[in-house]
């Protein structure tokens, strides 16, 4: 091992060490924080009663009003069981702890708890599901639910790689349809990858995709 192989490793040990105490501290990294003004007990009668039940009859209406006149426009759910934690395998979904943690590793039910809680996000993003059931729950959400899914892991990655690609291309002087790739590892990062490449118009002949 290199000195500066070691310094780096000694160095990173030193913020693992300190890091529980950080995170004791503040007691969480995510603070929720109202957006209207306080200032009088005629706001109160605006944002809570009797004036909120206005919002809500109108909602009760007409669903697409929540995107007006709620945060639905601007939330997005990160949903996780924690079984593919980046660097951590299967820890579970509170050690895993983005904002909803799911105690289920049942893909049908981490679907159906995805639906449940839809009508407080605008979109859905999850985090760290195993494969190949991250695949399956993907799909059936896309295909079922009313606001966009997304995973981090299969789209999240392919669409920074696919950034990375046009860009590259533009350096070089060559189409899409004329690079060739090869990618190493064929999980849910590059299988979705793949697909991804081949709808931006990479030919497939031209992809060579690896596993061991």
């Amino acid at each position: 091992m290199s000195v500066d192989t070691e310094k780096l490793l000694k160095e990173a040990s030193k913020w693992k060490e300190i890091a529980p105490d950080y995170h004791a501290y503040y007691q969480g990294k995510v603070e929720v924080m109202p957006k209207c003004a306080i200032r009088s007990l005629q706001d109160f009668s605006i944002w809570y009663t009797p004036g909120v039940a206005e919002a809500c009859l109108q909602i009760e209406k007409d669903k697409e009003k929540a995107y007006e006149l709620t945060s639905k426009w601007n939330y997005v759910a990160v949903v996780s069981d924690g079984t593919r934690v980046l660097g951590l395998g299967d820890i579970g979904g509170q050690a895993g702890m983005p904002p909803i943690c799911l105690s289920t590793k049942d893909p049908d039910e981490v679907i159906q708890a995805v639906k449940w809680i839809e009508p407080s996000f605008g979109g859905i993003n999850l985090e760290d599901f195993s494969k190949p059931k991250c695949f399956y729950i993907l799909d059936k959400l896309r295909a079922e639910m009313p606001i966009p899914v997304w995973h981090d892991d299969q789209q999240g990655t392919a669409a920074v790689i696919l950034a990375g690609t046009i860009n590259a291309l533009k350096f070089v002087g060559k189409k899409m349809s004329e690079a060739k790739f090869t990618i190493v590892g064929a999980g849910s990062a590059n299988t979705r990858t793949y697909y991804v490449l081949k709808a931006a118009g990479v030919d497939p002949k031209n992809i060579i995709l690896t596993d061991r």
